[in-house]
């Protein structure tokens, strides 16, 4: 029969003569370079012992017919583009949040409940960003890369650590809004009992869910390096609870605007609608990408619903939000802006006084008067001084 042969676009498994093998799956990376397939894609094992051509072609099959405006190289050279954009967005955003660790963690001030927990899903964004170059770096760094043969251990390792940062990140912004969330209804607790609990949920909820789906994927669908197109149980271990975080952390964000809303009105309720409108709107702004709430724009949709508004909104987006998250709540902090300015006075006194202490120092050295008093010490201290008065002594006696 024929051989398992991988086409650039799909594997297609070994078949026997004269067989018809019906094949959709596509790995992730290239089917996002195919919108959608209508019906399944043929291939015949011929008497020859070839694989014959798919049907429908590919172009047509991805919907790169004759009148199409935009052919696969075109698409080819589009999402080359976007992984570029989304890279650099995961960079900046590793730069930024390892900065504002380093912030939270230095100054004693900052240690609190609440910078611990931006702390933690600081690590979440720092470990996605990590875990989407090193499956780039491991599956897609070479393009003639037979997939139908690849299924080593470490392309599964590193997919597996990309689905539990994927995991581990939806379940701290999840945490995030519950804290919040306490916070505005709870204002007298204390929130240090909560601490552990949020730290045990946030780290120990990703790692049962992954040890789950690994053991599912080893028994059930070990297939490749497991970033094919998963089934049934398969993928609704993984997509299960990441919608259940996200619907919970939507339904806490209309609660908390909700709150917001009826606090301006009780604080202010002389002012003028435009003001509460403007305070209401900056809220909602900055808790947007704390909540994580993008991601309800398609989250009970199918996957192929709106690919190319999904990759701008889970991608691009989604690339930048460890970075927009750091900036909000780290650097464009009023307290965090104010320790630091103190800091840096406090550095530019200390060098201002090694220098003038410097300066003092080179000063009394080259003064006249401090040459006269070395050669004085230098004249009762010296041997050949105190010699030779010692002798003048004696012969005066």
């Amino acid at each position: 029969g024929c051989a398992r042969d991988w086409d650039g676009l799909t594997c297609w498994p070994r078949a026997a003569f004269g067989e018809v093998v019906k094949n959709t799956t596509l790995p992730i990376i290239h089917s996002l370079m195919c919108f959608t397939i209508k019906g399944f894609l043929q291939r015949n094992c011929t008497q020859e012992a070839y694989w014959s051509e798919p049907f429908p072609p590919y172009t047509v099959a991805c919907g790169f017919d004759e009148g199409s405006s935009k052919g696969p190289e075109d698409q080819k050279s589009y999402y080359s583009a976007f992984w570029r954009v989304y890279t650099a967005g995961y960079a900046a955003s590793v730069t930024s949040l390892i900065t504002a660790l380093i912030v939270f963690a230095a100054f004693r001030k900052f240690h609190c409940t609440r910078n611990y927990i931006h702390m933690h899903l600081f690590v979440s964004f720092i470990l996605r960003a990590i875990a989407v170059f090193t499956k780039d770096a491991v599956l897609f760094a070479d393009e003639t890369m037979d997939h139908c043969l690849m299924s080593t251990v470490s392309c599964k390792v590193a997919v597996a650590f990309f689905q539990f940062s994927i995991l581990a990140n939806f379940f701290w912004l999840l945490i995030e809004g519950i804290y919040l969330q306490t916070l505005l209804l709870l204002t007298f607790v204390s929130d240090k009992q909560y601490v552990w609990w949020f730290i045990f949920t946030g780290w120990g909820a990703p790692t049962a869910v992954m040890f789950a789906w690994v053991l599912t994927r080893i028994h059930r669908q070990n297939t490749g390096c497991w970033d094919d197109d998963e089934n049934g149980v398969v993928l609704w271990i993984i997509k299960g609870p990441i919608l259940l975080t996200v619907l919970i952390n939507f339904i806490i964000f209309i609660n908390v605007i909700r709150i917001l809303v009826h606090k301006l009105k009780s604080q202010e309720g002389g002012g003028s609608h435009s003001n509460h409108f403007v305070r209401l709107a900056k809220s909602t702004l900055l808790l947007i990408p704390l909540f994580g709430v993008h991601y309800i724009v398609f989250a009970f949709f199918p996957e192929s619903t709106g690919l190319e508004v999904r990759l701008y909104i889970e991608l691009g987006l989604g690339s930048f939000q460890g970075f927009v998250v750091a900036l909000l709540y780290c650097f464009s902090n009023a307290e965090v802006q104010s320790e630091l300015k103190k800091q840096l006075c406090k550095w530019q006194y200390q060098e201002y006084l090694n220098f003038t202490h410097k300066h003092r120092s080179l000063s009394r050295e080259n003064s006249p008067v401090n040459y006269v008093t070395q050669l004085s010490l230098l004249e009762k201290i010296s041997p050949k001084r105190k010699t030779s008065a010692y002798q003048n002594g004696v012969t005066s006696v």
